[in-house]
């Protein structure tokens, strides 16, 4: 089977490796990395992972008419690790996809869906944990408090991710492939049928997680979301990481430590014994210290920094609170 996953990256060097060495380990063949715009040698740890034989690197400067992820995702449509692959995700750096069927591998949860064509990964939040200082190490052991199964609001917490057969549709998407040839057979991450009509996120009135969850590590710690928040998104038509991208994702309600099933530490080892990609993650690291330095030195960063540390984590709102979120009044 050829399992193929796509991303697309922009000074993400820290996070990388870890990201590379759990959806290898879980069964994911071919790994395309796109990059731009890298000041912090993503680009080059992609390179050094294309001459090892463990992803495809290929470079996507702009300018770009809709943004360099919608660009990418066209170059990856005529890519052989697309075309010939049995199944593709298109996914980014802080989500790693969480296996629950079996012994967590990719055709564990295959085998549990042998009818499906395409699989609505859900995102499970997990949220900031009160972690303010940027640490070396991978956020999959680090953070541990997200949102709970069944969430009632935001409703973009339980957006999705697909992974599907290419040759059930035309065309890549962010969320969802598109171009549907014929009547796709949908799956949601619980495995039941489910139409999702043109929705990028999943019926947030039951638990979405039964089989596998996409993990989304969305902020991490306080001043690491500030690098995010200065580096910008990837698609033009998303909008900003601000206090409103901070609230809708603070999510710490439950703990849930099932990833660690995933046995990274060796191949993550195996990794960082080649004395290239060392140097370029001591590097990385470097570099983000630096900018975050360099950001709190500004006074409206500063500010933004004040800020999400009073936000402190995201308050779930009640039923009733939720109904009149929807509109909906008791007379």
């Amino acid at each position: 089977m050829r399992a193929t996953l796509v991303t697309t990256l922009k000074n993400e060097a820290s996070f990388l490796l870890e990201w590379v060495a759990h959806h290898r380990t879980i069964g994911f063949t071919d790994l395309v990395i796109f990059t731009n715009d890298c000041s912090d040698g993503t680009d080059l740890m992609a390179d050094r992972l294309q001459a090892m034989g463990l992803a495809r690197h290929i470079p996507n400067p702009g300018p770009w008419a809709e943004g360099p992820q919608w660009a990418a995702l066209k170059q990856a449509e005529r890519l052989a690790e697309v075309r010939e692959a049995d199944w593709v995700l298109v996914g980014d750096v802080d989500e790693f996809v969480n296996i629950h069927a079996g012994a967590g591998q990719l055709s564990d949860l295959l085998a549990a869906l042998p009818e499906t064509e395409a699989i609505a990964l859900t995102w499970r939040m997990f949220g900031n944990a009160g972690q303010v200082s940027h640490a070396p190490g991978p956020v999959t052991r680090r953070f541990f408090r997200a949102a709970p199964a069944v969430l009632s609001w935001p409703w973009r917490a339980q957006m999705i991710k697909t992974l599907f057969r290419p040759s059930a549709f035309g065309k890549l998407g962010v969320h969802r492939p598109k171009q549907p040839l014929g009547t796709p057979r949908w799956c949601d991450g619980s495995g039941r049928a489910v139409d999702l009509g043109g929705r990028l996120f999943s019926d947030y009135r039951q638990d979405n997680y039964g089989l596998v969850q996409l993990n989304h590590y969305a902020l991490g710690s306080t001043e690491g979301f500030l690098v995010k928040a200065d580096r910008g998104r990837a698609n033009r038509e998303a909008g900003a990481f601000d206090m409103g991208y901070w609230v809708e994702r603070n999510l710490n309600q439950v703990e849930d430590r099932s990833i660690l099933r995933v046995a990274i530490e060796a191949p993550l080892a195996a990794l960082l014994a080649d004395p290239v990609l060392a140097g370029l993650q001591v590097k990385a690291e470097a570099w983000r210290r630096a900018r975050i330095t360099a950001l709190m030195a500004e006074e409206s960063w500063r500010q933004f920094f004040g800020r999400l540390l009073m936000a402190g984590p995201s308050r779930l709102p009640s039923p009733a609170e939720v109904a009149l979120i929807h509109g909906v009044r008791n007379s």
